[in-house]
């Protein structure tokens, strides 16, 4: 579930909750949304999505 909270300098900002309920992460940005999105269907953990995050 994407819940969008506000949208400032033309992007998104919010939180992504997975469909089990256990894990719950903010985005600053669309991109950080996607980027999230893809590695989650890339299978790839939690800790490999913050590294790709502060990239």
């Amino acid at each position: 579930m994407v819940q969008v909270i506000s949208a400032q300098n033309s992007t998104w900002q919010g939180t992504v909750t997975w469909a089990d309920g256990r894990k719950k992460m903010p985005f600053r940005s669309a991109l950080e949304l996607i980027r999230l999105i893809d590695s989650t269907l890339n299978g790839c953990t939690e800790k490999e999505a913050e590294v790709d995050q502060a990239e």
